[in-house]
């Protein structure tokens, strides 16, 4: 199908582009941007004007609980969650029942994405088998089933040998790492220490547990020459020490959660289970420490850490309850609120959510690594079109996940999707829906 997208400001962070000009689009590609061809006839044109145009975004941390906790969210559900929120392509951790440790699994949970035709998805394989921390899976095996990295979701590894061996094993094949930085041991709190949680009697999470984490990993990857993604970076030590292994030539790369950009534990408020997160909020210095590295691309991707969560494992005591809230369809909003609230140039907003998470994946997005997260003549036809003027409110009731619980519930934020593209095709039509 052609269609002809006119009158929007069209922003490409990867190559700067910015500029109000027609996007046409056929056979699932970007045929015409800026200089469409008169004879070009489209079968739907879309007025974009007041709208910003961009790359549809990649989510890089997007629990979609299938298989096995269908319960909590159904892969049907949170597809429409993540289109709903402009997010096109988005990685999903290897934390399933059954553990996404052999090829079949991995392959069935594509085929089953892909009949949906909705946002693309990039699973990563489990690092180790049932993520036990032992036995190294076969990662050979589980990157021809269509794994992009490896890791253990939110189960650190206790033994520095393992992580040596797997960091050694990545780097011969070219494979990444991705690793959540906090000690087995000191991580064990729900919600990070501090004034806040010692008041409430809360068991706390140090900074400590992510400092001592980062210091292993950085001081293993200097010897064995791997890549290593760091997922949800929570701290301002965690941050000055990714500088440092940046400065040092480590290949490392970060991201930060749409949580601890936005909020602190003070969000904790009287006991309140939607902020029941992992990483845990923590303190203001902390949230600006972040804010302040995602601008200047020390981080270099900002998620949703979409975890949609059952009602019965949420209505529970803060300390009992399960950690997580919904983000997919709050991502675009909440980097539009960033870019206004603290002065960031709307580009290099954008960028966090679009080339700067497709360069974290690189290579291992194979024959898409010049179609995902950039607008250019030739690339797929992935796009999110954004109004930034419309204001919303959120309501857990209007969302279209399975998990209903966000620490943002109620907030008026700024900017509405109103319509995504995959391949070329309409995914979701905020018009239509309204309908």
């Amino acid at each position: 199908m052609k269609l002809l997208i006119r009158n929007g400001r069209v922003i490409d962070p990867y190559s700067g582009f910015d500029q109000r000009c027609d996007i046409a689009l056929a056979a699932g590609r970007i045929a015409g941007l800026n200089r469409v061809a008169p004879d070009f006839a489209a079968q739907r044109v879309i007025d974009a004007a007041g709208c910003i145009v961009l790359p549809g975004l990649v989510d890089l941390a997007a629990r979609l609980r299938e298989p096995g906790h269908e319960h909590a969210g159904m892969l049907a559900s949170e597809m429409a969650a993540a289109v709903a929120g402009g997010v096109t392509s988005l990685v999903c951790p290897p934390d399933t029942d059954p553990v996404l440790d052999e090829p079949g699994l991995v392959e069935m949970l594509r085929f089953r994405a892909q009949r949906l035709h909705q946002a693309r998805l990039f699973p990563l394989g489990a690092l180790t088998r049932k993520l036990a921390g032992g036995a190294l899976t076969e990662m050979v095996a589980l990157t021809e089933s269509g794994c992009v990295g490896f890791g253990q979701a939110e189960r650190p590894l206790a033994s520095t040998l393992v992580l040596q061996r797997a960091l050694q094993y990545a780097a011969s094949f070219g494979y990444t790492l991705w690793l959540r930085p906090q000690d087995l041991h000191l991580g064990q709190g729900v919600a990070a220490s501090g004034p806040l949680a010692t008041r409430l009697g809360l068991s706390g999470v140090p900074v400590a547990a992510e400092t001592i984490a980062l210091h292993t990993i950085f001081e293993l990857l200097a010897g064995s020459g791997a890549r290593v993604h760091l997922c949800r970076i929570s701290s301002a030590a965690g941050v000055e020490l990714l500088r440092r292994a940046k400065d040092r030539g480590l290949a490392v790369t970060a991201d930060v959660s749409i949580n601890s950009l936005h909020l602190t534990d003070a969000a904790i408020g009287f006991f309140d289970s939607r902020a029941r997160l992992s990483p845990p909020l923590r303190q203001q210095c902390d949230r600006d420490a972040l804010a302040a590295a995602l601008a200047d691309g020390s981080i270099d991707a900002l998620v949703s850490d979409h975890t949609p969560v059952a009602e019965d494992a949420k209505a529970l005591p803060f300390a009992e309850a399960e950690p997580g809230a919904t983000g997919l369809e709050l991502l675009a909003s909440l980097v539009l609120k960033w870019s206004q609230d603290s002065a960031v140039p709307l580009p290099r907003a954008l960028a966090a959510v679009t080339s700067g998470p497709a360069r974290v994946l690189g290579s291992a997005l194979g024959a898409l690594q010049s179609s995902v997260g950039r607008i250019a003549e030739g690339a797929a036809g992935d796009l999110c079109i954004l109004d930034p003027e419309a204001v919303w409110t959120v309501r857990d009731d209007a969302l279209r996940s399975q998990g209903k619980h966000t620490p943002f519930s109620g907030c008026a934020l700024p900017g509405r999707v109103r319509m995504t593209l995959v391949g070329g095709q309409v995914v979701f039509d905020a018009t239509s829906e309204r309908g």
